[in-house]
């Protein structure tokens, strides 16, 4: 129930559905796309991850009220096989995803890919109330095992199995592109092309807001930092150690290690220079070194800014900016706690299509953080910790001629906490 109310909030379903073109004959349609739609996130933010699960879940009559259907019960369904189940089951959410690009006469409902994209970002801006001075876009790549032959399945060498290779940006907490990818490629592939459509969709609507993008050093390549510095975009990038640069802060990794003989402590020494490779970069930038002794070994660190010195010193540049950025990382994990490593099917279009219900499903619990939880002790409660107090809880279902009665128990641990979340998503 708070996920509907979550959703009526924001109206992700309903905006959803118009990114998809429905070529099914309206006379004969059982289940609503946006039904469909609903049923498979819900699910997956409860925990249900496989299609088979669909196939006990479709005579769930809380789940029916959910998704709009007028008849929980099922008995109103045209087949005989199919009364009690209001629901679909399995082989029509099948079809649903195996959309091809161009109908025919068996998969009828195909996404736009491109509308998805939008609407994420969309969200992201809806979120904000005024609109920010500032915004911080981070990317970040993440490998998802691949155990079949699936289409564009290749070995990466790092992960050292097959594997998709997905690359996510989000803004703190907000999840603005999920864009699956094959791994026989760059860290950083289509990521100025994503990086340009969110940047010129957020400046039609914040056109004086500063943003900085943020990421590892498989991000650090001409092709983007060129392209930030053109369009008044800034970054601070992680740079790959190399011989010139270990060679730049000799001293200062000896000032470090006197430090740490004489503490017995990590010793850290910054220092910034002006840096520019023989071919790769067309100018020099400015690179910011954090020289640091650690118990056994010398441990530096470098990174690559557009931002200036007396914007951000380096020291906090370093410590307080880029190293903020493994904040992502836990926001990927929760991709994988809603199972955007499902990704078995044949098609890279199907399993982009998994993707975005993975993160869809991730936008809408963030969306009840933000909105029901905000002020209680779950307000930044991971996704698996929120799906076992609040959504996938026991009650009693009675359905009766006029209404759909749920009877939670009495004994309910979070029962305040419950009725906290469900006013604030209502006022």
């Amino acid at each position: 129930m708070l996920l509907r109310e979550t959703d009526r909030r924001i109206r992700l379903l309903k905006r959803l559905r118009d990114c998809f073109r429905d070529g099914r004959n309206p006379a004969r349609v059982e289940h609503g796309l946006e039904q469909m739609l609903a049923q498979r996130i819900y699910a997956l933010v409860l925990g249900y991850e496989d299609l088979n699960d669909h196939e006990q879940l479709r005579e769930d009559p809380r789940l029916a009220v959910l998704t709009g259907k007028s008849d929980p019960t099922g008995q109103d369904r045209k087949r005989q096989g199919d009364k009690g189940k209001p629901l679909a089951g399995k082989s029509t959410l099948n079809r649903l995803e195996h959309g091809i690009a161009t109908p025919d006469r068996y998969k009828k409902v195909n996404y736009d890919g491109e509308a998805i994209d939008r609407l994420l970002v969309d969200l992201w801006l809806e979120a904000h109330a005024p609109a920010p001075e500032e915004v911080i876009l981070d990317l970040d790549t993440t490998d998802v095992a691949l155990h079949g032959h699936q289409e564009n399945r290749f070995f990466h060498g790092y992960y050292n199995h097959y594997c998709y290779l997905p690359l996510y940006i989000f803004s703190g907490e907000h999840l603005l592109c999920a864009r699956l990818r094959p791994s026989n490629s760059d860290a950083s592939a289509g990521s100025r092309k994503e990086i340009e459509r969110i940047v010129a969709q957020g400046r039609a609507v914040w056109p004086e807001v500063r943003i900085i993008l943020r990421a590892d050093s498989g991000f650090c390549r001409e092709e983007l930092m060129s392209w930030c510095e053109s369009h008044a975009v800034d970054y601070v990038f992680g740079l790959a150690r190399n011989e010139r640069l270990q060679a730049g802060i000799e001293s200062e990794m000896q000032a470090a290690a006197g430090l740490y003989a004489a503490t017995g402590k990590p010793a850290r020494v910054f220092t910034e220079f002006f840096y520019q490779t023989h071919k790769s970069w067309s100018r020099s930038r400015r690179v910011v070194a954090k020289a640091e002794q650690i118990e056994g070994k010398e441990n530096p660190r470098f990174v690559v800014t557009s931002l200036s010195p007396q914007r951000w010193a380096a020291a906090a540049l370093y410590e307080q900016l880029y190293c903020a950025r493994g904040d992502m990382e836990n926001h990927i994990k929760e991709q994988f706690s809603l199972f955007s490593d499902r990704l078995s099917t044949a098609t890279m279009r199907a399993n982009q299509f998994r993707l975005y219900l993975s993160s869809l499903a991730y936008v809408l619990l963030q969306a009840l953080r933000r909105l029901g939880l905000r002020g209680t002790e779950l307000a930044h409660a991971q996704a698996s910790t929120l799906r076992l107090k609040l959504p996938k809880i026991g009650a009693q279902i009675r359905v009766t001629v006029r209404r759909v009665w749920v009877a939670m128990a009495t004994s309910y641990a979070h029962r305040r906490l419950f009725e906290t979340v469900y006013q604030q998503l209502r006022c």
